[in-house]
């Protein structure tokens, strides 16, 4: 868990997917990505410690098969609560606010 929290620390916005292909992880990069975020993505199929990240990310309570999206250290969810905040018009101050971005 340890590792999480050091990744998470070091970016405004930090997703990690489990598989670089996913149409999820694609749907939250490009929505963030809207805002001008640049996101630090880890795809977790892609990096020597992914599945040990992985398990820390299930003990924090992130689902297996979606992206675990952390703003401004916090962990938010996968996609449908991404698209959630997006809806209810909370995602672009989450990001102003963790400085991910500036408007």
């Amino acid at each position: 868990m340890e590792t999480v929290r050091r990744l998470v620390g070091e970016y405004p916005v930090v997703i990690f997917s489990n598989r670089s292909s996913s149409c999820l992880s694609l749907t939250v990069k490009s929505v963030i990505g809207s805002f001008g975020a640049n996101p630090k993505v880890y795809e977790l199929d892609q990096v020597p410690d992914g599945p040990h990240i992985q398990r820390a990310l299930q003990q924090l309570g992130c689902q297996e098969n979606v992206p675990a999206v952390f703003i401004g250290q916090r962990l938010i969810g996968g996609s449908k609560e991404v698209n959630s905040l997006l809806l209810r018009n909370e995602l672009e101050p989450l990001l102003r606010e963790a400085r991910a971005i500036w408007v």
